[in-house]
């Protein structure tokens, strides 16, 4: 697939909700915000190869120093730090999401099954790269403490934001040129 015009111009629009979704935060050690919720919905909405690239750019753009992270944060601190493996891990839930629809088709059953499949990778990658910064910064902490501490409280929340990202999908979808 060529990217035309609106293709980029979509892209362009999901990186900027996600950066809006990811100023809207509860502080903690890796802030509760919408981002999960904006890769969902970009993913779903734009279909693998748009919505990835949508979080790519979302990506450089706060690698080059735009706040477009949780917090008004950008720069390569704040997509390096302990919780930047998360951030990255969009990338590869994004990814997830591709594969699953070159193989196996774009049914909703499809779209749930590879987002769950990509938010557990993003967690495993945001976890191992927490684990491994935050124990280079301050000192060892386990995996487990880790999962308690950075995925643990998320999964009810991810999961409402799953479903809403479905329910968006399935209203939106048709309006949204493929």
């Amino acid at each position: 697939m060529k990217l035309k015009t609106i293709d980029l111009t979509l892209c362009g629009i999901f990186a900027a909700v996600l950066a809006v979704c990811s100023w809207i935060q509860i502080p903690g050690p890796v802030p509760f915000t919408l981002q999960t919720f904006a890769v969902f919905a970009a993913l779903g909405l734009l279909g693998g190869k748009r919505g990835t690239i949508s979080i790519c750019v979302f990506l450089l753009l706060g690698a080059f120093g735009v706040p477009v992270f949780a917090g008004f944060k950008g720069g390569p601190g704040a997509l390096f730090g302990a919780t930047g493996g998360y951030l990255l891990g969009f990338l590869l839930s994004g990814l997830c999401v591709w594969f699953a629809e070159k193989r196996f088709g774009t049914s909703p059953a499809v779209f749930i099954a590879s987002m769950i499949v990509g938010l557990l990778l993003c967690y495993a990658f945001g976890t191992a790269w927490f684990v491994t910064v935050y124990t280079k910064a301050n000192g060892a902490i386990s995996f487990g403490k880790a999962l308690m501490l950075c995925v643990i409280p998320f999964l009810p929340f991810d999961a409402i934001k799953l479903a809403l990202a479905v329910a968006v999908r399935q209203a939106l979808r048709r309006y949204v040129p493929a």
